[in-house]
């Protein structure tokens, strides 16, 4: 736990010393992601999206769907809002509250979990058409978790950016790639 604070602390500052990005970053957008998990030999997609409601708030969603070599089945829905700091021109804060309700099935049960997940870090563009993610996310479903993720787009358009993820948690590492389109 002191490693992943440590780990955002960094990031935080080398991103805010590092970064150089144009007026606005969009806060509207639909993503959709393939999500490979290293422990369980787990895949799946990742389904997020995001709205721009004006004066710094954002509502915030989510559907992911994993499968597991054991025949266990994941899904886990969430919903809820953000805020958005524009620190200075060459950066933002943000931070998430969502709900979320994860269901695990197996050949032998199938349980129900809800509980809240709270996100908070920092975006920005590290060159005109690469823009680089790195967040603290805390959820309580399950066994309770606090992970870090790092991340990484490229823009072939101002509305579609594509690129990598990587989140750190404990015995796990949840790698995805996917895409973003932005439309608003």
């Amino acid at each position: 736990m002191k490693t992943l604070i440590l780990l955002a602390g960094l990031l935080l500052q080398g991103t805010a010393l590092a970064q150089q990005r144009p007026a606005d970053l969009d806060y509207s957008y639909v993503e959709l992601r393939f999500v490979d998990v290293n422990s369980n030999g787990g895949d799946g997609i990742r389904f997020n999206a995001s709205y721009d409601l004006g004066n710094n708030w954002q509502i915030v969603g989510g559907l992911t769907s994993l499968d597991f070599n054991n025949n266990v089945d994941s899904t886990a829905f969430e919903l809820g809002a953000g805020y958005v700091w524009h620190y200075s021109n060459d950066f933002d804060f943000f931070s998430t509250l969502r709900y979320v309700n994860a269901e695990i099935d197996n050949p032998v049960q199938s349980t129900d979990d809800d509980g809240l997940a709270f996100s908070a870090g920092t975006r920005g563009l590290l060159a005109p058409k690469f823009e680089i993610r790195g967040a603290v996310h805390h959820i309580t479903v399950g066994n309770s978790d606090t992970y870090l993720e790092l991340a990484g787009d490229y823009y072939f358009t101002p509305q579609f950016a594509a690129g990598l993820s990587v989140e750190f948690a404990g015995d796990t590492d949840v790698i995805t790639i996917g895409g973003r389109w932005f439309f608003k």
